[in-house]
């Protein structure tokens, strides 16, 4: 179900630090709030009254088990191996981002909080928190940065529907880094709200957490692709942004030594460019957004804009937990170019009927360059994140 410890990956510490990296770099009037969060959530998933709810929403509610599916016309189209597609896009909302939600959704609820705030990038978690309060009747609140509004319209329109306050963030780079800022320093006025943060990101507790809830996807990762086949895959892939998606598909595998973990960061123009969001291949180790990690900088060494095609992936930076797989060396981290992934996203559509989401498609565009060097035996998962609704319009002006 969930993946509660590894052996040689069971971290972070109680500190909150994976390696170097993590910990929470907050106010010490913060510092109590988040260490009762981290207590709670301890209780919580060791109760089994709340992993029943959970997981009985997860099903009943949301769809889970997602499919592993066999992508035949795509194998076929690179002649060697097997491609299996991971679809959470199937879940309720569209995307993985409702595992996570339901969670924290549920121990907010069970923390006696009656609103609760999100941050969002490229909306799906936005519209996956403004569902589970609704559903739960919580209020809602939801930080969109300015830009990310405008190209996320569809997605904004769902979030109001449902019921939430909408915050344009016009600050800094009016994208997703933005709206984490905005949704924090609000969380820190007003301390009887819960947030809900999106991605394995934030200070501790919150990336353990994030994982915790989303390792899911791997567990059936691993279920199912033995049941088809007997044996793990040798390569699993996920985009990465703040990295949510990517560490609930790669946690399940980090002891499984001969599975090749690969995650896509956004490199945008290139990460030759200054036009990227690939923090993990060109960027430096400093504190931002409460923690240490991997994050890009300008000439002065100060934070500096991200940037991608896709809105979820728009990010400076890149959880803890990710930083130390990439400086272990554990997990493999390429970039992938906005021209690439919209490539992609037309090649997944075209062959499989799959319309994935963009920031999926980066996960995608990746099989160009692994697949000519796999051999006919080997067994490749992708995990298709999102679905393309969203992305839909935006993308066919491109590909014309």
């Amino acid at each position: 179900m969930f993946v509660k410890s590894l052996p040689k990956y069971n971290m972070p510490d109680e500190n909150g630090y994976f390696g170097q990296f993590g910990g929470a770099y907050v106010g010490e009037d913060f510092r109590p709030i988040l260490t009762r969060l981290d207590e709670e959530f301890e209780k919580a998933i060791n109760d089994e009254n709340f992993i029943k709810e959970l997981y009985d929403l997860l099903v009943d509610y949301s769809g889970r088990p997602t499919p592993l599916y066999l992508a035949k016309r795509l194998t076929e189209h690179y002649g060697k191996g097997k491609i299996y597609l991971k679809r959470e896009d199937l879940n309720h909302t569209g995307a993985h981002k409702i595992n996570n939600v339901l969670g924290q959704a549920l121990l907010a609820k069970r923390m006696g909080a009656k609103r609760v705030i999100a941050e969002t990038g490229a909306g799906q978690h936005g519209v996956a928190t403004a569902t589970v309060a609704a559903l739960l009747g919580l209020e809602c609140e939801i930080f969109m940065g300015e830009i990310d509004i405008n190209r996320q319209h569809l997605n904004v329109e769902r979030m109001k529907l449902l019921g939430a306050k909408i915050h344009s963030v016009d600050t800094g780079s009016k994208t997703l880094a933005d709206a984490c800022e905005a949704a924090s320093n609000y969380w820190e006025r007003h301390r009887d709200v819960f947030y809900i943060l999106g991605s394995a990101v934030g200070p501790h507790p919150y990336p353990k957490m994030v994982r915790f809830f989303q390792s899911i996807i791997g567990s059936e990762i691993k279920e199912q692709i033995l049941k088809k086949e007997n044996r793990l895959p040798n390569y699993v892939l996920a985009c990465i942004g703040g990295g949510s998606n990517a560490i609930g598909t790669f946690y399940a595998f980090l002891d499984d030594e001969d599975v090749n973990l690969i995650g896509l960061e956004a490199a945008g123009e290139g990460v030759d460019s200054k036009k990227t969001a690939a923090s993990l291949n060109t960027g430096k180790i400093k504190l931002f957004n409460g923690f240490k990690q991997y994050v890009l900088v300008d000439e002065n060494d100060n934070v500096k804009e991200s940037y991608s095609i896709s809105a979820g992936l728009d990010y400076p930076g890149c959880g803890p937990e990710h930083c130390y797989l990439f400086e272990t060396g554990r997990v493999k981290y390429e970039p992938i170019t906005d021209d690439e992934a919209v490539q992609a996203f037309a090649r997944l559509s075209k062959y499989e009927g799959i319309i994935p989401a963009i920031e999926s498609a980066h996960a995608v565009a990746y099989l160009e360059k692994l697949m000519p060097t796999t051999s006919k035996e080997d067994l490749v998962v992708v995990n298709i994140s999102g679905r393309g609704d969203k992305d839909t319009e935006r993308l066919l002006q491109l590909l014309v």
